[in-house]
């Protein structure tokens, strides 16, 4: 088994979430497989708050995420797609499964709780990629786990879709990398001057 900046656990079956009642905290939540994967954003650019969410049958769960953890997860799951292109090359050869996804959020979109960290892997008994989503806990807290387990094709769509999303907010100052607003930016590296 491939494993890339995860932390590998033991699953409580018994502490998954009742079927369509998030509200239950859970100690570690498996979709697998998800028939549905993806990265959203809803509210004006500047004021986004995003989106993971997966759903398996009729139970979804949308997590809040930060932009910058959806910019690194392209980058994660890119690399983790490189790395199996070169070393399982007998999988890279199979027929890819056609893949025309809606990847808008699906309503109603509540977040369950705000993930802290992230971690990819793959399973290369199922051929699936993982991703693994830990809730924002004060130190000492246990934190709830979400797996969300998907094939290579759903993780490549999701790579596209997650780079419109995340281009389609503010531009970024090319000085100073931060982004601008509408009504202007204070750009340190200018000394301060708005453009």
């Amino acid at each position: 088994m491939l494993v890339t900046g995860i932390q590998w656990f033991a699953i409580d079956y018994e502490a998954i979430i009742s079927q369509g009642n998030p509200s239950i905290m859970a100690s570690h939540i498996e979709l697998n497989p998800v028939s549905h994967l993806t990265i959203g954003a809803i509210g004006e650019p500047g004021h986004r708050i995003f989106y993971l969410q997966g759903r398996q049958s009729s139970q979804t769960i949308s997590l809040i995420i930060e932009k910058e953890q959806a910019s690194m997860l392209i980058n994660s799951f890119t690399s983790l797609l490189e790395e199996l292109a070169e070393k399982h090359v007998s999988l890279t050869k199979q027929a890819p499964e056609p893949v025309w996804r809606d990847m808008r959020l699906q309503e109603p979109v509540q977040g369950l709780f705000r993930v802290g960290n992230m971690g990819v892997g793959y399973n290369e008994d199922s051929d699936q990629v993982v991703l693994v989503a830990y809730e924002l806990v004060e130190e000492g807290v246990e934190p709830t786990v979400i797996s969300f387990w998907a094939s290579r094709p759903q993780i490549e769509a999701l790579i596209k879709h997650t780079e419109e999303v995340v281009r389609a907010g503010r531009p970024i100052c090319g000085n100073c990398g931060a982004p601008i607003d509408a009504d202007g930016h204070f750009c340190p590296q200018r000394n301060g001057h708005s453009h």
